[in-house]
């Protein structure tokens, strides 16, 4: 089944959407915390990069337990961030520079300090009493099942009150909702209805494989985890097969339910996350198939491994199930180690590292996501153990760095306090590493990284073949990742060389290729064979 796109949204064709972490943009008011009005000040600075939309991580009322995505509240603005009007003057800004927004929704569960939860934990006959899942214990007391939780320890916390476990999939303070409740369903629809009114352009969806959950709580079966990796096999959530408590069969028709309430309001469009898993890719085609989600992305290019042949693999495996589907592609997020610490390369320069992938990211086949600072080339901040405040990096520390080290504040400056991020102590430290980078300084360098991110975007968009063209998988040689992008109008040969050391590469026989300009790079043909310097790309229309 055809993907179902028309002229209102074909703006997320393969758009290029700029991911905010409210909390670390820019602080407006002086408390060391990023706000909606540093997003909204900045959003000039942002549509310069050339990018389509933004995409603003969570700014709700929240506990902060996980900073925001436990929310207690759908359908407001945390003090913290700011206002409604401040969000709507974010509207307003973006739509005047041409930008879309997209913000999160997390329709999988809420903070234990919401409302509804606060109510359907009093007692098993109350009004909500059934929005949330609970579960009685076993005979001897032990929790209903094995599930697992993806930040450590039982899905399961037992509740006094109604003398009955809860599910969390993730921290306990976030309770699982339950959508087999059809009145929940209707809420959350309810909840994305508030915020398409106020004219949102469309919604980021967190965790949507856990959306549902195995009524029958039957226990997963046990599983030898895949890889050897300390983030891989040091939580017991990787020992099993996640076949009880995500993707349930009821997940498409309720994904249905939401494009049908997207559909009904123009240029709206639904992005979907799918948590690592062995089927992601699958889950991926799946997912955005006929009227589904317009789009997904997954955690396969968010990976540790770096490599022409692995990243060849994950997108020719998709192009051979996406059967209609879009994807969604980004090397780095705010759940992860940001690409240029992941992809350190022995001897090589991370600026060289950071242009190539952002050139090998505009020619897939998909939308991409640039995460805020990536445009700068930022590695993970240096996070001391007293800095922590990340749920998931405290508990796992030291062996897993958790995710602070990629959401520290954006460093404006290079000369003013705290990077120009804030006058107060910023909520996370800003290194040296990343003040040496900091934005005004590589906005007076042409050769800076933000200026390659700035040509590239330029340069993809005066080729739209890029954006919206099939693509053709070569095989991969070594550290070389070719492939081919067409159109009604030609084709466009684009070959990436991911190593420190020069290559050469064999045209196809007999083949007229005329080099493109304007992208920055310095690789070069001559006859039939292509000369690639280290982390250097080639563009060639085909003849």
């Amino acid at each position: 089944m055809q993907q179902s796109w028309n002229d209102d949204i074909e703006w997320a064709h393969g758009a290029v959407i700029y991911q905010i972490y409210p909390r670390s943009l820019l602080d407006t008011n002086g408390d060391g915390v990023g706000d909606l009005n540093g997003i909204a000040e900045r959003l000039n600075v942002i549509a310069d990069l050339g990018v389509d939309a933004i995409w603003i991580s969570p700014f709700y009322p929240s506990p902060m337990k996980d900073f925001g995505y436990d929310i207690s509240g759908f359908t407001n603005v945390d003090p913290i961030f700011g206002t409604l009007t401040d969000f709507d003057r974010i509207i307003e800004v973006a739509h005047n520079l041409g930008l879309k927004v997209i913000i999160d929704q997390v329709l999988s569960h809420s903070s234990d300090q919401h409302i509804w939860f606060e109510e359907s934990r009093k007692n098993s006959d109350n009004a909500k009493s059934d929005w949330y899942v609970w579960a009685d214990p076993k005979p001897d007391g032990t929790p209903p099942n094995n599930w697992q939780s993806h930040f450590g320890g039982p899905a399961w916390t037992w509740d006094p009150r109604r003398r009955q476990y809860y599910l969390h999939k993730f921290a306990a303070e976030q309770p699982d909702l339950n959508l087999h409740n059809s009145d929940v369903r209707d809420a959350l629809l309810n909840v994305l209805e508030f915020w398409l009114d106020r004219g949102v352009d469309g919604f980021r969806f967190d965790a949507i494989d856990c959306f549902f959950h195995d009524q029958d709580l039957r226990d997963n079966p046990g599983v030898r985890p895949q890889g050897g990796d300390a983030a891989t096999t040091i939580l017991p959530y990787a020992y099993q097969d996640h076949v009880h408590d995500n993707v349930m069969p009821e997940l498409l028709d309720y994904l249905g339910d939401i494009r049908k309430l997207l559909n009904k309001h123009k240029g709206v469009v639904g992005l979907g996350e799918i948590g690592p898993s062995p089927e992601s890719l699958e889950r991926m085609a799946a997912f955005t198939r006929g009227d589904r989600l317009h789009q997904c992305y997954t955690f396969d290019l968010l990976s540790p491994e770096f490599s022409a042949s692995f990243i060849s693999g994950v997108i020719e495996r998709y192009g051979k199930i996406e059967g209609g589907g879009w994807p969604c592609w980004s090397f780095s997020n705010h759940d992860v180690s940001r690409h240029i610490t992941r992809f350190t390369v022995k001897g090589a320069d991370p600026s060289e590292i950071a242009k190539c992938t952002l050139a090998l990211l505009c020619s897939l086949r998909g939308s991409m996501c640039i995460y805020q600072g990536e445009e700068l080339g930022l590695p993970d901040g240096e996070i001391a153990f007293d800095d922590i405040v990340d749920p998931f990096g405290k508990a796992l520390w030291p062996l897993v760095a958790g995710r602070d080290g990629c959401r520290t504040p954006y460093p404006w400056s290079s000369e003013k306090a705290n990077a120009g991020f804030s006058t107060a102590e910023p909520w996370l430290p800003i290194s040296k590493a990343q003040m040496d980078l900091a934005h005004d300084t590589q906005m007076a360098d042409p050769n800076s990284i933000l200026a390659a991110y700035r040509r590239l975007l330029t340069f993809r968009k005066r080729h739209p073949i890029l954006r919206n063209g099939q693509i053709e998988y070569l095989p991969v040689e070594g550290p070389i990742l070719p492939l081919i992008r067409s159109d009604a109008d030609g084709k466009t040969l684009c070959v990436f060389n991911l190593s420190n050391e020069q290559v050469t590469w064999e045209t196809m026989p007999g083949s007229q290729i005329q080099p493109l300009v304007g992208h920055g790079f310095s690789a070069m043909i001559d006859d039939e064979t292509l000369v690639l310097p280290p982390w250097q790309c080639f563009f060639g229309q085909i003849g």
